[in-house]
């Protein structure tokens, strides 16, 4: 599956340097990866007819953002009560009960809980929901992971998405929802089908088109993934680990899948 994204070029006019970058995607675990669907393009409400010339759907500072976002749909419905467990620590109870589609042990699986004292704030609980996503490229580009903006949810989130940036080219990981919870009293209902997570694609220059495409899992790859992966339980500060990654990356870790 291949997703070309056209940026606007330069006010100067000038060529776009090196064409296209190319960005590839895959899913870290096979288990259940029919529920996760592609990466797709954040397009704005259509209307039927032409917006009007002033039209906010016209905008080219707003297409211009719109065309450098793509959303992660959700996988699955999840209506959660945040409480605590026995022995005192963060949990949540699934206000579904029986009728809810994903089993207990399985939310265990999925959430994870981030130290409390690692917590922003000590009222404000932060959880991790785990994402088999994994973005890769094999030239400098830099992925900002951000909440979905432009899709308004009659539901509020009881709290904040948490978000970040990071280089693909060095550090391909599986992506996490970040999730502060800063009214506790308050369910976190997500459904399924409604984007959860934008990601953004920095390059160099900003104004080359991103290429999207499905890539295929190879064991160049996977041994690199093995040497990146969970590091952050033995080194507080990542970032500092990304020049000795990238001098022991292979040239090549992106191989577009053919179906």
């Amino acid at each position: 599956m291949r997703l070309t994204v056209h940026f606007e070029p330069p006010a100067d006019g000038t060529a776009s340097d090196g064409g296209p970058v190319t960005v590839g995607w895959l899913l870290s675990d096979p288990r259940g990866s029919v529920i996760y669907g592609p990466p797709a393009r954040v397009r704005g409400v259509d209307r039927g007819t032409p917006p009007p010339a002033k039209s906010a759907a016209r905008c080219p500072a707003i297409l211009g953002l719109e065309s450098r976002l793509f959303e992660i749909k959700c996988p699955f419905d999840l209506a959660l009560d945040y409480v605590r467990d026995d022995f005192g620590r963060p949990a949540v109870r699934d206000r579904l009960g029986s009728a809810a589609s994903l089993r207990p042990d399985r939310i265990d699986e999925l959430i994870h809980w981030v130290e409390e004292d690692e917590w922003r704030s000590p009222e404000r609980p932060t959880l991790q929901l785990a994402m088999p996503y994994i973005f890769v490229a094999d030239e400098p580009v830099y992925l900002s992971q951000w909440a979905p903006m432009f899709h308004y949810r009659a539901e509020p989130l009881p709290g904040l998405m948490l978000s970040g940036r990071f280089p693909i080219n060095v550090w391909p990981r599986p992506l996490m929802w970040g999730f502060e919870w800063h009214d506790t009293t308050a369910p976190l209902i997500l459904h399924r089908g409604e984007p959860l997570f934008y990601v953004q694609f920095e390059t160099t220059p900003q104004h080359r088109a991103i290429q999207l495409v499905e890539a295929e899992r190879t064991p160049e790859l996977d041994e690199y993934l093995v040497m990146i992966e969970g590091v952050v339980s033995y080194v507080g500060q990542t970032f500092s680990l990304f020049k000795t990654a990238e001098a022991r990356r292979p040239a090549r870790l992106l191989k577009p899948r053919q179906r």
